[in-house]
């Protein structure tokens, strides 16, 4: 028989769940506050000062703004070519459509530290040294297929019959896309940016390899991270675990509410 959802069983399999999830991140957030130098039980009490000491650390501030940068700038630029992508191959029939989808999407089956290595060689062909411009073009090329794919998987006939009758209304291309199929898409858009924000803001291996001063916050944890755990650790995993569930709470807030009314 099929468990309800009152059922014991159902309860415990949530519990279950959850916890599998959340006690990793809870073990962090309540150790970032240990009043000690090591971040394992006992638990020897709470201080703020391992966070004043991460806000305080200037080299760790540059590399949270340059994060901050490289994922704000490469999650539009990615959102901006996956969309105009997803919106001329869904409108238009052409011949070999289907590889072409295949070749956009294709970065997502690929190792990010191939992609990474592939670029750093094919940047030092072209002149272009390890940079936050290089760590960009990076994120791009693996959030790229991101938002192609949640975009066009968005664009139903619905769109495209709107796409359409726009078009043979007299609107320009550019009219088009930008205030019919932009407002139609608009919680497409959001999620597939705010995705490739948060994707571009947690990545290690491409910033590591195509970056060499100025680096971003994964890299500059794992520079942290080579001395041994510390409390102070665990309260910059804290920080960027509160930025992800800003941006969650905020588009759930904000896009996801208005799409279901």
């Amino acid at each position: 028989m099929r468990p309800r959802l009152g059922s014991p069983l159902a309860w415990i399999y949530l519990a279950a769940m959850f916890t599998f999830i959340l006690l990793p991140v809870i073990t962090l957030v309540v150790f970032s506050f240990q009043d000690g130098r090591l971040p394992v039980p006992p638990f020897k009490g709470a201080t703020l000062d391992w966070y004043a000491k991460v806000l305080s650390d200037r080299a760790m501030m540059e590399a949270l703004g340059n994060s901050l940068l490289v994922a704000a700038l490469s999650a539009f630029v990615s959102l901006l070519l996956g969309f105009l992508a997803a919106s001329g191959l869904a409108r238009v029939l052409l011949p070999g459509s289907v590889l072409m989808r295949g070749l956009l999407i294709a970065p997502m089956t690929v190792s990010y530290l191939i992609i990474a290595l592939g670029l750093l060689q094919m940047f030092n062909q072209i002149g272009l040294r390890p940079s936050l411009l290089a760590t960009g073009i990076g994120h791009v090329v693996i959030n790229l297929p991101l938002c192609f794919a949640i975009i066009y998987a968005a664009i139903g006939a619905h769109q495209r019959n709107a796409l359409r009758a726009a078009r043979d209304l007299g609107a320009a291309e550019w009219q088009v896309l930008l205030y019919v199929a932009a407002p139609m898409l608009a919680p497409s858009l959001a999620a597939a940016y705010f995705l490739a924000f948060t994707f571009s803001w947690d990545e290690f291996i491409i910033a590591f390899l195509l970056t060499r001063f100025d680096v971003t916050l994964p890299v500059e944890i794992w520079s942290m991270l080579r001395s041994g755990l510390s409390p102070e650790t665990n309260a910059v995993g804290s920080l960027v675990f509160l930025v992800s569930v800003l941006i969650v709470v905020t588009l759930e807030l904000s896009i996801f509410r208005k799409a279901r009314k």
